[in-house]
């Protein structure tokens, strides 16, 4: 569960006690909007800020993993070398009919540019959520909060923080109950459960990556009853 410093957090900022809280997040990268559409909303950040850490791990990944990958490649490439013999006779001929791994025209019309994550429309306030979501915060994950007439959602303004010990986040988006509604489903798979906030404009957005499983179940409850 929540632990004190979270707790006492959220109903300070809410100013009663909350009905059920669960600290979540997008469920993959957030989508390229077009290009107008990004410019008109400031251009904000569509990633994650990373910790510094994370640039000096990938830093030294580069000068020690590349290497010796690059010379393992080249010591199989050797022995494949040394070890195939030249085929007679026949010549393979690939046709036309054979290339199968060239998707067609159908099946890339069918990708959801969207991936899932939200309606689809970056106007609507589903998708203007997401253009200043990491404006908001340069951490991907999410508190939400809810209470008899109200939706909030708070974020922290640190780039790494721990669910059940961030006591530092603040409310960034606040819907009334008569305008907004979560569809959730209980009985979901922990670590893979979701849920979607519906907004009054009919857009909606899906959230997973639902932390502290106690808290993730009571708040699925919570939303769906």
């Amino acid at each position: 569960m929540a632990k004190r410093k979270v707790e006492r957090r959220a109903r300070k900022i809410l100013g009663e006690e909350p009905a059920a809280l669960v600290w979540c997040g997008i469920r993959k990268p957030i989508p390229k909007p077009p290009k107008e559409v990004h410019r008109a909303a400031g251009k904000g950040r569509l990633k994650a800020r990373h910790h510094w850490l994370l640039y000096v791990g990938a830093v030294l990944g580069f000068f020690i993993i590349v290497p010796w990958f690059l010379l393992d490649m080249l010591g199989k490439k050797i022995d494949w070398l040394l070890n195939s013999r030249p085929s007679r006779g026949r010549q393979v001929r690939r046709t036309t009919d054979d290339r199968t791994d060239v998707p067609t025209v159908a099946a890339t019309a069918d990708r959801d540019p969207a991936d899932g994550i939200f309606d689809g429309d970056w106007n609507l306030a589903a998708g203007q959520l997401l253009l200043r979501w990491y404006s908001q915060s340069p951490n991907s994950r999410r508190l939400v909060l809810l209470t008899p007439d109200r939706i909030c959602v708070a974020a922290s303004p640190r780039r790494r923080l721990s669910p059940t010990k961030a006591d530092d986040f603040h409310i960034v988006t606040e819907l009334g109950r008569h305008e907004t509604r979560i569809e959730a489903e209980t009985g979901q798979p922990r670590g893979f459960a979701t849920f979607r906030i519906h907004f009054a404009d009919r857009s909606w957005l899906e959230l997973g990556r639902l932390a502290a499983p106690e808290d993730a179940d009571h708040f699925l409850r919570t939303a769906s009853g």
